[in-house]
């Protein structure tokens, strides 16, 4: 008895930790999105792309730079080479020859190097293209965060939907089961049809189904809100906000007419990008037709022995320095650089094409997001109305139901139109949720970038 009393206790106190242990979060809609553009997975690694960027710039800034190297050598020559020299040199017979080893068994050597690029036209397009690479990687970063904005709102409006929708069907069957008993025992009275007690029946089976699938599918929902925020799918999630007073939040008729600023849209701004990286990979390829000119500047010194005496204070060392410069003249490469440069045109007419498509298409996305927003407010207003006239009509024929005015077939008609007109009422509001969000995306009134500056490095 007493082991089991002591097991007990440990699995309390096991339970109970994991439950302190259990992060638990609460957001309203806007938490949310600044939480998720600090923690969503791809936003992260957008950023990390910046930083990146970052370097790359530093990178080929660097490369103009003086750059110095050192090299220290030692040999041991187990066996020196042999030279012939004519014997005649020695006193020996004129037209021999006498072999002969020059140098010592071991040596060392020691030796810095001091290069400068003076000018490479090739690396100041490099200097541009990192420039116009750092830029890609904010607008591509800017566009991720829009991405994730619009991801992290759409998620919030379905844990809402669902919850709504689990509330509903949860309150319809409660009604419906109540119903069913009341027919039942009417039935058994002999006061009803056998059919009033089956179509509620019917009813019921289908309320139920629908609620055990909603409430699955609010599991899903708060995970994927969880993934989009980046945190643990286990982790338990408050919502501060009502469906209905967010859809009303978002009617915004004044967006409609808001002006499309086609150089603010982050699609034309990536783009743009890509034809400037085109033009400067053309404009590098011409200059490789360029001389470059390059100085340098070396000092060393070598020591030399029979035994390894480097350490040893008074080993004599012997110094050496050259100072020099190198003129690189590009003069015939049988239409190598032609070829190359003829590619990178090609390239940046293949970008300016893309950019005019990329402009159409944004025109396109504008208007479709219009049309939509302006749709899902229409339909957010018409399926509120729906939805009162489906009340009362169902209330109607509950009375009638009660009063052996109606029968249970129109009864149940009524009570699946008015389960479709909740149902299409709260998707409506999310359906007006998500088209705010499209058509913000696309005129970017967010405004979520990040310059490389904000970046730690």
């Amino acid at each position: 008895m007493y082991k089991m009393i002591v097991l007990l206790g440990i699995c309390l106190t096991t339970a109970t930790t994991l439950a302190q242990n259990a992060k638990s979060y609460e957001f309203s809609l806007e938490e949310a999105i600044t939480f998720a553009l600090d923690s969503n997975y791809t936003a992260m690694n957008a950023r990390r792309d910046i930083a990146k960027a970052i370097k790359q710039k530093w990178e080929a800034t660097a490369a103009g730079l003086p750059q110095l190297d050192a090299n220290v050598a030692y040999n041991n020559n187990l066996k020196l080479p042999v030279t012939l020299i004519p014997a005649e040199i020695t006193g020996g017979e004129p037209g021999t020859f006498t072999p002969v080893t020059f140098g010592t068994q071991q040596n060392a050597s020691a030796t810095a190097t001091l290069n400068q690029l003076i000018f490479d036209g090739s690396y100041l397009v490099g200097l541009q293209a990192a420039k116009a690479f750092l830029n890609y990687s904010e607008n591509f970063n800017e566009k991720t965060r829009l991405e994730v904005r619009k991801g992290v709102i759409n998620a919030y409006g379905s844990v809402l939907l669902a919850e709504e929708l689990q509330q509903i069907f949860q309150k319809n069957t409660e009604t419906v089961r109540k119903n069913l008993d009341e027919t039942r025992k009417i039935y058994e009275n002999g006061l009803a049809e056998e059919e009033d007690v089956e179509q509620l029946e019917i009813t019921l089976l289908d309320l139920e189904i629908n609620l055990q699938n909603t409430e699955r599918t609010l599991g899903i929902a708060k995970e994927m809100f969880n993934v989009a925020l980046g945190i643990d799918v286990r982790s338990e999630v408050n919502l501060t906000e009502d469906l209905d007073a967010l859809a009303n939040e978002n009617i915004e008729l004044g967006l409609i007419d808001s002006p499309l600023k086609m150089e603010e849209n982050v699609d034309y701004k990536i783009a743009y990008n890509l034809t400037e990286q085109r033009s400067l990979e053309m404009k590098q390829e011409k200059s490789r037709a360029l001389p470059s000119l390059n100085a340098f500047i070396n000092y060393g010194t070598q020591a030399f022995n029979d035994d390894f005496t480097f350490l040893d204070t008074d080993q004599q060392w012997f110094q050496q320095s050259t100072l020099g410069l190198s003129l690189n003249i590009p003069i015939f490469s049988s239409g190598l650089r032609g070829a190359k440069t003829q590619q990178a045109r090609i390239a940046l007419e293949q970008a300016e094409t893309q950019l005019k498509e990329t402009m159409e298409n944004i025109r396109l996305e504008y208007d479709t997001a219009k049309s939509n927003y302006t749709y899902s407010i229409d339909k957010y207003e018409n399926a509120k109305k729906n939805l009162g006239l489906a009340e009362r009509i169902e209330n109607k024929n509950q009375i009638k139901f009660r009063e052996g005015l109606a029968s249970s077939f129109d009864l149940r008609q009524a009570q699946s139109q008015l389960y479709s007109a909740q149902t299409q009422y709260f998707q409506s509001m999310l359906d007006l949720i998500n088209s705010k969000a499209d058509i913000e995306t696309v005129l970017n009134t967010p405004q979520l970038r990040i310059d490389s500056k904000d970046i730690n490095r």
